[in-house]
């Protein structure tokens, strides 16, 4: 029996696609952000449908914390309607459209398009950004200059300029050759806090992760910044930042299940997947079981 068609073996993708009852709030909004203003040309705007149909290869079941997904309520809002708009106005208006939709569920994901979608993203939680944390899992700083535009590779500084301030960031999986002096230096000036990659090898993902939810625990709200160049190419050959040497899918998958426990967090957005370069679906496949894990941590949050 094709296990699509067993009732035993309920699927993510169904679970998600399952609306929740007309009169109760969802736990979990998702909310795709096609997105495409790479430095590098690509197709990142394909991921959200991508990552929701590589849900179909998953079951709902965690064996890690013995829950199924199938006890919290999630909604699916589609995709944001970008209309083509890269201007300020065009960020503020997707930012109040994702704040309409996540409004009145715990927690949200963003599924992108590209690492741009992080500075409107942290815009929709709706409170200054002096309150708000930015957890980042990225091979980058995201600090390049701005005088271009926005574009992925410099959400950070955005945000900065904006008004974060650099304590309130912090970075996980920073990998040497990615960065530059310059914005290495810029980045350490203006306060964030990096952990390496061999840092986090050394020390471990868990401690690495609860350290920086402590150290943001002064904040209101965190956004978590998924940025899927994090992993090493081998296993996200589709995320066009990618390099040898990152983290592997099962220090990630375990960084995603703690964030979504953490009370403080309220949205995660997974970028930097262009399906179009994907190997055996590798890259989509890992995003989606990123997503998967953030919600058993979101379902062990509300069962505790």
């Amino acid at each position: 029996m094709n296990t699509q068609d067993d009732p035993l073996w309920p699927r993510a993708s169904h679970w998600l696609t399952t609306p929740p009852p007309a009169a109760s709030s969802a736990d979990l909004a998702i909310c795709g952000f096609p997105l495409n203003q790479s430095i590098n040309p690509g197709r990142c705007d394909l991921a959200p449908p991508a990552i929701r149909q590589a849900l179909a290869r998953y079951s709902t079941y965690d064996v890690d914390l013995q829950l199924d997904l199938g006890g919290l309520t999630v909604r699916d809002f589609g995709d944001v309607s970008l209309e083509h708009d890269a201007t300020r106005a065009g960020a503020v208006s997707a930012a109040a459209t994702i704040y309409a939709a996540v409004t009145g569920t715990t927690c949200a994901v963003l599924l992108g398009g590209d690492n741009g979608i992080t500075r409107t993203g942290v815009h929709s939680l709706g409170i200054p950004l002096e309150e708000c944390g930015l957890l980042t899992f990225d091979a980058h700083h995201d600090v390049r200059s701005t005088t271009d535009g926005p574009h992925n590779g410099n959400p950070v500084r955005g945000l900065l300029e904006d008004g974060l301030p650099g304590r309130n960031i912090v970075q996980i999986g920073i990998q040497p050759f990615t960065n530059s002096k310059a914005y290495s230096e810029f980045a350490r000036a203006s306060g964030i806090t990096a952990v390496t990659v061999d840092e986090v090898q050394a020390q471990g993902i868990e401690p690495v992760v609860a350290k920086a939810l402590r150290q943001l625990a002064n904040t209101k709200a965190v956004y978590v910044d998924l940025d899927m160049d994090v992993l090493d190419r081998a296993f996200a050959p589709a995320s066009p930042g990618s390099r040898p040497g990152g983290l592997s899918p099962w220090m990630m998958r375990q960084a995603a299940r703690l964030c979504g426990k953490a009370p403080i967090v309220k949205i995660l957005d997974i970028v930097e997947v262009d399906p179009s370069k994907d190997m055996a679906d590798a890259t989509v496949l890992a995003a989606a079981s990123f997503l998967l894990a953030f919600a058993s941590g979101l379902a062990a949050r509300l069962k505790a």
